[in-house]
């Protein structure tokens, strides 16, 4: 019998390695179907998960304290699975190169406690190569064994959209692939088990690498261009989001939006392909220009309020501003990689020290990254403006008397940053406001 069916049939286990906003939900996807062990360094997070708790907001409270998976801190437990999934972050250093330590590191432990005829998937998103280059020299110099004969490989990117509860890890095309075909048949029949989008066969591990990789590049490509737009119709006077209603109306034309590009995957994705061009005598353009725009618009955000503070007579130094919003993605708890933290510090600058609410941010995480400890909205009043940043369910309902009450009564313009456009531009046009939207 094959690693399919002793997993089906419960002789074998599947390991998740890295149980973030990714890892997480698929061993709980995994769990209902076979035996998961899921394995994290983050003892903490552990605790967590041991105690019914889900901080990442992914799958929730009751689904973590119902799941089967087998949730340790323990290395060695993954001794005890033959098909393992490595869903660790890949982030990019200060200088944007990429940073493959928790790839590395992961491939390192997973490595040390490797048996034979085991199948190993990663899912971390990398330049074309790394899986077979630099993944698998460190799994068979720490396992001792030999990739192709002891152990196989392959790579199925991860397309999970942290906070999205339509497009989750079983309504989303999975792409999958192996060293060989006999490996590659395995890993999409044990992928068929909870992706009920089905999987699509990449012809090789370097195409799948390179897929995912340019999934996020063109969309950053495409918000890089919509920024631009922003940027020049502001110059004219000219209101973005009604300019891109009215092109919509075209039956081709793309529905992108400008706004602050974080997280994990569109910020930082670009650099992985940019990386290995230039390491191959070829400089990004395109790719390049449309970082270089994302990556400033957190600055252009802060320098929009302060010119507004100037038009409405508001002394700049020292003024009270709000930030509601932190996370880098609307209903999602994690801020790494935020760009509000753009806003925040270019503000400062300026010597302003603006307030931050966010309901459903990790308040822990914020503060242990970035020094930054959250208001509560009561203490949103007397503001000198307000800025919108994040588009979380909870700021929806805001009313034009809700939004009005955090402003000091002084003002006769209230400076209103509404950076995603969630508030109706009508309703905002009148004396009293200074309304601006990307």
């Amino acid at each position: 019998m094959g690693l399919y069916e002793d997993l089906v049939n419960g002789k074998e286990k599947l390991s998740l390695v890295g149980l973030g906003y990714v890892g997480m939900p698929i061993a709980v996807a995994f769990a209902r179907k076979i035996k998961v062990v899921g394995f994290d360094l983050n003892e903490k997070k552990i605790a967590l998960y041991k105690s019914g708790i889900d901080p990442t907001n992914e799958v929730g409270n009751d689904v973590i304290r119902n799941t089967a998976v087998e949730f340790t801190a323990d290395p060695t437990k993954l001794r005890e699975a033959k098909f393992h999934i490595v869903a660790v972050p890949t982030p990019v250093n200060d200088d944007h190169t990429p940073d493959l330590t928790p790839v590395e590191g992961a491939s390192r432990i997973l490595g040390q406690n490797l048996t034979k005829g085991s199948v190993v998937v990663f899912e971390s998103t990398v330049y074309p190569g790394v899986t077979e280059d630099i993944c698998v020299p460190i799994l068979e110099q720490e396992s001792g064994l030999k990739c192709g004969v002891d152990f196989k490989i392959g790579y199925s990117p991860e397309r999970i959209n942290p906070g999205d509860k339509v497009h989750r890890l079983e309504t989303i095309v999975k792409i999958v692939s192996g060293m060989d075909q006999e490996t590659l048949d395995t890993v999409a029949k044990v992928y068929e088990l909870v992706v009920e989008a089905g999987v699509y066969r990449a012809q090789s591990i370097k195409v799948a690498e390179a897929a995912k990789v340019i999934e996020n590049s063109q969309r950053d490509i495409n918000i890089a261009f919509m920024n631009e737009l922003s940027i020049i119709f502001n110059k004219m006077g000219i209101d973005t989001k009604s300019v891109l209603e009215a092109a919509g109306t075209k039956w081709n034309f793309l529905k992108f939006y400008p706004g602050l590009v974080g997280g994990h995957c569109i910020g930082v994705d670009p650099y992985y392909l940019t990386y290995k061009a230039e390491e191959l005598g070829y400089h990004s353009q395109i790719i390049l220009s449309g970082r270089r725009i994302n990556d400033d618009m957190g600055k252009y955000v802060a320098e929009s309020l302060v010119k507004n503070l100037i038009k409405a007579d508001i002394p700049v130094k020292g003024a009270k501003v709000a930030i509601l919003g932190f996370t880098f993605k609307e209903n999602c708890p994690d801020t790494r990689n935020t760009k509000v933290i753009d806003i925040y510090k270019e503000l400062g600058e300026y010597g302003i020290t603006p307030i931050v609410v966010d309901p459903a941010a990790d308040a822990d995480e914020a503060k242990r990254l970035y020094g930054i400890t959250f208001e509560t909205m009561d203490a949103v009043k007397d503001m000198d403006a307000v800025i919108v940043a994040v588009a979380h369910t909870q700021f929806l309902d805001l009313k034009k008397s809700d939004i009005g009450g955090f402003f000091h009564p002084v003002h006769k313009k209230k400076v209103f940053m509404d950076i995603k456009g969630l508030f109706d531009r009508e309703e905002y046009l009148t004396e009293d406001y200074l309304y601006w939207r990307l």
